[in-house]
């Protein structure tokens, strides 16, 4: 194990470009999934008429996952280098889970993107790559995949290469910072060894860039923010909010205040892991006892602050939103469902103040009527009750989200300022 320094990674991409085959491969390279167990894998794939998807099966554990052959929920998965313990946050890439993926990316602090060499950049990839760089992945690693099946040729790496910094260059991502790496992770070339068959290639392969990704600073020094997830009555302790730091510490004895809820009481106790703790830090999952605080206070949504300096609760606020998908225009008047942290809040767009150029960053509009597919603007949004939400400027963790309409995500965002109520 390494000295504690960890990373949360996000594997995407489009589905069937390798990425579940990819963590396999990553964890059983990396001594975390014993070789018996991937040979039992590789039996039960076999019977099912599915040979090859091994290493997938070791993330995709749930049986119906197996049947269809497509990832559904993210797996949480640990390996170990060198230089980081990495927790694998496994993307799904099926369209219907593209909220799946908006969650699991926006607790990334760094991203591989998986594009199949003898596929190119589709649809997924470009819808991936712009939300993680809306939700603010600085890092990308791009594993060019399944190059045993362009017989590992240069030509074809190169031009895949070509298509994703063309990509990347529409969305504002520095291509300087993004690594380009040529893999199978079916066959394992350079994801932990060096390939033979790739002998035109004397770059990082992908154990090396992994180890050399800059390191996260942890947000404690911000203040605490903990999106509530559940609240239950246990027996013998009360009321126990349950959820995950995002930034700050949690420690006994805190006043702390839930928003929009407007309740404040005492951290009395602090649990991880059925143990009482005395403090609980970023990324830490938690459920946490506070003097003066009842079932019925408050609710999953709410957000848990210092009580001397709650929350922000926002009456309007400014976001960036990329559009995704919409069946036709999105106008002002317009209410569909933002999903924040924990929160899901129908919200109203009041205004569109302008449209942006998604490859420049520039304003292409101001004030237009409408905005489509594909567009990305600076939008004023009324939240139909109220919603604690934070400047992404200030606090990351707690002001991006998605847009979600018609049972699919169709737009992501980040908030740019909170208007709080007079």
């Amino acid at each position: 194990m390494s000295d504690t320094r960890h990373q949360n990674l996000a594997i995407i991409g489009h589905v069937d470009h390798g990425k579940s085959t990819l963590v396999g491969r990553l964890l059983y390279e990396t001594g975390s999934v014993p070789e018996h167990v991937i040979e039992q894998h590789k039996e039960e794939a076999e019977e099912k008429g599915k040979g090859g998807f091994e290493f997938a099966y070791v993330m995709d554990n749930l049986a119906e996952e197996r049947e269809r052959g497509v990832t559904i929920d993210i797996a949480h998965q640990e390996f170990s280098t060198d230089t980081y313990d990495f927790t694998i946050v496994d993307c799904p890439g099926h369209r219907d889970f593209v909220k799946n993926m908006i969650t699991g990316a926006s607790q990334a602090d760094n991203a591989v993107l998986v594009v199949a060499a003898d596929d190119g950049v589709q649809p997924q990839t470009r819808e991936h790559v712009f939300l993680a760089r809306t939700l603010g992945i600085d890092e990308l690693i791009i594993g060019v995949n399944k190059m045993d099946l362009v017989d590992y040729a240069e030509g074809d790496y190169k031009e895949t290469v070509e298509e994703v910094k063309q990509l990347l260059k529409q969305v504002q991502f520095p291509t300087d910072d993004a690594s380009f790496i040529p893999i199978s992770a079916f066959e394992g070339d350079n994801v932990a060894d060096r390939s033979d068959n790739m002998d035109w290639y004397d770059d990082e392969i992908l154990l090396e860039a992994l180890n050399d990704l800059p390191e996260p600073s942890p947000p404690t020094d911000a203040d605490l923010r903990l999106p509530i997830q559940d609240v239950y009555t246990i027996s013998g302790i009360g009321t126990v909010p349950v959820g995950r730091v995002e930034t700050g510490i949690l420690n006994t004895g805190d006043n702390v205040s839930f928003q929009p809820s407007d309740i404040a009481g005492e951290v009395k106790t602090i649990e991880m892991h059925h143990e009482e703790v005395p403090k609980a830090e970023p990324g830490d999952n938690v459920g946490f006892n506070v003097r003066g605080v009842g079932k019925d206070d408050i609710r999953r949504g709410d957000v848990c602050g210092p009580a001397d300096d709650p929350p922000s609760v926002a009456e309007t606020f400014q976001a960036q939103i990329v559009v995704m998908q919409h069946p036709s225009v999105i106008t002002a008047g317009y209410t569909p469902v933002f999903h924040a942290h924990t929160a899901q809040v129908a919200c109203t767009v009041e205004s569109i103040d302008k449209k942006i150029d998604p490859s420049t960053g520039e304003t292409a509009e101001e004030n237009p009527d409408f905005i489509q597919s594909g567009d990305a603007a600076v939008v004023t949004v009324r939240p139909q009750k109220p919603l604690s939400i934070e400047p992404s400027s200030e606090i990351e963790e707690l002001g991006s989200f998605a847009i979600r309409d018609m049972g699919q995500t169709i737009a992501a965002g980040k908030v740019l300022s909170v208007e709080e109520p007079n």
